[in-house]
């Protein structure tokens, strides 16, 4: 089993085995930033990357939505809920997907403790000119400020022991945010330049938005990207209408790394999601463990993918430990929910999850 450090004392803390580092001291920072990296230790990760907050932690910790989302210090202290009640490897902020939108002036519901920010409408037409918020305004405005402060508090309470996450909207689904994401793919159809025209010009807030998280602290910026699924998107379309701006906004990240998150069966357009650029992919549980890693083969590093509604939110203990390992046997960089987690699944969901990673 021991390689040519067979001799050594066993009571080192570090050592190789069969050519993976084995480490007992490992901070959870190290670890996550060491697997984004593409190197291996003696288990992978466990960590939520996108949306982590549930009710379990609110009640924990004294604090709820729909306060968290738009006060600094209770966002901060929700952000690192998953790893201070449950021991997941990570701390992120925001919870939703509306920050940029609101941020740039459409009328966004506050939700309730059990449920994420909705946007109540979209103020443009297609055809219209995107004559949209500066940057540097969206920047300075609403929760895009309140979510670079909070980035850079957590840094400096938690960033010793975890790596930060900041999560942020990708540009075809901010683009549909503002004009409909309906409207969106039925231009793909009738014309084509009036899509482009918005994704292009909301790719500018996110790409300004990215590098400010970055600049504010974040280790890992992770874009959620949910309405260039499959289900609304063909390969070929992706690599026409998301592709190329997601390669311009968050591969091209400085001082952080980007994660490429895609809800829905991304099987068929995960080598679309590798030519992007980005590092590293947050997938859902409807591509097949084994299937994602292979397809993948290494080209980048692949987080996920526990079904956040089934085992989660509706499965056992035994049966979230289950698919936790799957994952990890699978080959699976990081092990982490599929997607955003439901502000509704029990604790002791989540600590199984933990536990079956960790031991």
């Amino acid at each position: 089993m021991y390689g040519k450090n067979d001799t050594q004392d066993r009571s080192d803390s570090y050592w190789i085995i069969e050519g993976m580092n084995l480490s007992t001291n490992m901070t959870p920072r190290d670890r996550v930033l060491d697997a984004l990296k593409g190197k291996q230790h003696d288990r992978p990760p466990v960590a939520v990357f996108t949306q982590s907050a549930t009710m379990g932690q609110m009640d924990a910790l004294g604090v709820s939505w729909p306060d968290a989302h738009y006060n600094v210090d209770q966002m901060v202290k929700l952000g690192a809920g998953q790893a201070k009640v449950f021991g997941f490897e990570a701390v992120r902020a925001p919870f939703c997907l509306t920050v940029e939108a609101e941020s740039m002036g459409l009328t966004v519901d506050k939700g309730r403790k059990d449920r994420t920010p909705m946007l109540k409408g979209h103020p443009y037409a297609i055809e219209d000119e995107p004559a949209l918020m500066p940057l540097d305004e969206v920047l300075k405005s609403g929760r895009v400020a309140i979510c670079q402060e909070a980035i850079t508090k957590m840094k400096a309470l938690y960033g010793a022991e975890y790596p930060i996450i900041a999560g942020n909207t990708g540009p075809f689904t901010l683009a549909g945010h503002v004009v409909s994401t309906e409207n969106l793919v039925l231009y793909i159809m009738v014309e084509p330049e009036l899509v482009h025209k918005w994704v292009k010009a909301v790719n500018v807030i996110c790409k300004g938005y990215s590098q400010a998280l970055a600049d504010a602290g974040a280790d890992v910026v992770q874009m959620s990207e949910p309405s260039a699924s499959t289900d609304l998107l063909s390969p070929d379309m992706f690599n026409e209408y998301a592709g190329p701006y997601l390669s311009d906004s968050l591969a091209t990240v400085k001082g952080a790394t980007g994660v490429l998150h895609i809800c829905g069966n991304t099987t068929d357009i995960l080598n679309n999601m590798i030519n992007t650029g980005c590092k590293a992919l947050s997938i859902e549980e409807k591509v097949v463990p084994e299937e994602g890693v292979k397809i993948v083969n290494k080209r980048a590093v692949l987080i996920g993918n526990v079904g956040v509604v089934n085992p989660l939110l509706q499965g056992t203990p035994a049966d979230v430990m289950a698919h936790g390992k799957r994952c990890a046997a699978a080959g699976f960089d990081i092990v982490s929910p599929g997607c955003g987690l439901s502000a509704l699944i029990k604790d002791e969901n989540l600590a199984a999850l933990v536990k079956a990673v960790k031991g």
